[in-house]
């Protein structure tokens, strides 16, 4: 029987080469499961005993290391890439918990107590938030923190900020093959590294940079950088409604601009031009604290639609704590139960490919709502959908809105007028009940 993706994994994983075909047949079989059932165990997800030893053995051979698993994804996530005048690539790290679990290699997390790893992917998304996927990882664990001095807490910390710099390198390596394709790099408060800068700065900025703040800067002149940007009247305010979460509601946010091209200290006696904007919010409701955001970028921005622009392109960098949200509660990683941090490198590569395409038909059916859904989902998949919502299909092949909503629906969504379109919560709990009724059209079609 065909698998209920009928060939999506073979299409992003296209040129898989682990060195052994029969390991790249069950890489594509293993993405294709997890899809199916991402909430699922190993063992309920490969549905079936041998199936689930096919896996474990995939996941523990050492000729299989997770670059070259991620690798076809990257490059097809390039290819989409080269497609839009503008991409956005997001940078953070995410904390993966296993404490608890007797996984060899694991380290401290934020507390000593935890152990576990840590992630940072390049994400990269449109500036509409279309999803792409995601071009390089990197995962590592850290010392337990009782177990080293002080000083070798400083130097493991100050290795682990190159990732920022690396992880800008990769970008502008991109860039330099996507002559049409304007690449931005966007990331939060933790990249504010002049070290960062300047490398940028030394490759010539093929790839665009905008950072949040983190440092109230020295200027040359003694002035700080915060009070020198918001001298003045601000440019001008944006309005926008800022999405709910952490138990928030939605809320309109307002916010007064102010932009400021300045230089600042770079090493003795150099500096470096970069452009500060400050965007403040007013008339904040009573109770709550005002939104304020301080952007660093190479970009100059003499008007107010270039910083209502760059503006925009930081708030979507919400986009990549999505993804970690899918990832660890709609794919469940933190609760894979392998021997080896070697072993959650290989499913992780696998489950960040999962979390991108849940990800990806979300926004999808935002952005795009009249694409057909036969582009994203088998037949058997849409007719799986409809008799599971007891809905009649319409005469004319459905949208990718249509059949995501029926889908989020499944899922817990209730569809009424003021509920706005599904997230990505609803969307991977009702996606598992679709594969189910589509396997089960596909069984019954082949007894016949």
């Amino acid at each position: 029987m065909a698998t209920s993706l009928d060939g999506w994994g073979a299409k992003e994983f296209f040129g898989l080469d682990l060195g052994d075909e029969r390991l790249n047949k069950r890489a594509i079989k293993l993405v294709e499961q997890f899809a199916d059932k991402p909430t699922a165990s190993i063992p309920v997800a490969a549905g079936g005993w041998a199936d689930t030893m096919a896996a474990y053995r995939f996941l523990g051979n050492e000729n299989a290391d997770w670059e070259s698993i991620l690798e076809p994804h990257a490059i097809q996530t390039q290819q989409r890439m080269s497609r839009h005048p503008v991409v956005l690539c997001l940078q953070d790290t995410t904390e993966l918990d296993f404490n608890g679990q007797d996984i060899k290699g694991l380290g401290s997390l934020s507390y000593d107590a935890q152990r576990g790893m840590y992630l940072h992917p390049t994400y990269a998304i449109t500036p509409q938030r279309e999803p792409l996927g995601v071009t390089a990882m990197w995962m590592w664990a850290r010392e337990r923190r009782d177990e080293i001095e002080q000083k070798a807490v400083l130097e493991e910390e100050a290795k682990e900020s190159i990732r920022w710099i690396k992880g800008y390198e990769g970008v502008a390596k991109m860039a330099a093959t996507m002559a049409a394709t304007r690449l931005v790099y966007v990331a939060d408060r933790e990249s504010d590294i002049l070290a960062l800068m300047q490398r940028a700065d030394e490759l010539g900025t093929p790839a665009d940079w905008l950072i949040r703040a983190q440092h109230n800067r020295n200027l040359p002149d003694g002035e700080k950088l915060w009070a020198r940007t918001c001298k003045g009247k601000p440019l001008g305010q944006i309005v926008f409604t800022m999405a709910a979460r952490d138990g928030l509601k939605a809320r309109e946010v307002r916010q007064q601009l102010w932009v400021r091209r300045v230089k600042i200290p770079a090493g003795k006696t150099d500096t470096l031009e970069i452009t500060c904007i400050i965007a403040r919010e007013v008339n904040t409701p009573s109770g709550v604290k005002p939104v304020e955001w301080r952007l660093l970028t190479n970009r100059r921005a003499p008007k107010l639609a270039d910083v209502v622009e760059l503006i925009d392109w930081y708030r979507a960098r919400w986009e990549i704590e999505m993804f970690f949200n899918v990832l660890k509660n709609g794919c469940n990683v933190e609760a894979l139960q392998l021997s080896g941090i070697e072993r959650l490198e290989r499913a992780l590569a696998l489950f960040a490919v999962v979390a991108w395409r849940i990800a990806h038909l979300m926004r999808l059916g935002r952005v795009c709502p009249d694409m057909d859904a036969v582009l994203f989902f088998h037949a058997d998949e849409i007719r799986g959908a409809y008799l599971l919502a007891k809905k009649k299909r319409p005469p004319t092949p459905p949208t990718i809105n249509q059949v995501l909503r029926i889908v989020a629906q499944l899922g817990g969504f209730l569809g009424r007028k003021g509920d706005g379109e599904p997230g990505v919560k609803t969307i991977w709990i009702g996606l598992q009940r679709v594969m189910d009724s589509a396997a089960t059209i596909q069984a019954l079609r082949d007894e016949d």
